[in-house]
C-alpha cells in the first residue's frame, strides 16, 4: 500500500469552485481499482498553537493506493483527464508526495 499526499496551490478566493469540480469526480475515483481512500481536506479550526497552517488556498488531498501502478492508473484515468481542464484557471501550483508506510 502507498500513501499519496497531494497539495493544490489555488489561485485567492478559488477553493469552493475548486472543491465543487474536485467532488464531481471523488465518487469515480473511489471506484477505481486500488483505491482504499480519497479524501480532499483543508485547515480543521482548532485552538493547537502548534498547529501548521496551510491557508485558505490550499487543498491537501489524502490518499491510499494499493499499488503504485494504481495510482498511476489514477492519474491517466479519462475522469481525471476531463476533469483537470475544468480545474486549470484555480490551480497556481501542485506538489504530489508519494510514501510507504514505516
Amino acid at each position: 500500500m502507498i500513501h499519496v499526499v497531494f497539495t493544490v496551490e489555488l489561485q485567492p478566493g478559488t477553493r469552493d469552485a475548486y472543491l465543487a469540480e474536485l467532488r464531481k469526480v471523488i465518487p469515480d475515483v473511489r471506484a477505481e481499482a486500488g483505491c482504499v481512500e480519497y479524501v480532499p481536506t483543508y485547515d480543521a479550526e482548532t485552538d493547537f498553537g502548534n498547529q501548521f497552517r496551510l491557508g485558505p488556498d490550499r487543498v491537501v488531498v489524502v490518499e491510499k493506493w494499493e499499488t503504485v501502478a494504481n495510482l498511476k492508473a489514477h492519474m491517466t484515468a479519462p475522469h481525471m483527464q476531463a476533469y483537470r481542464p475544468r480545474v486549470k484557471d484555480y490551480v497556481k501550483s501542485t506538489e504530489l508526495r508519494v510514501l510507504a508506510p514505516a
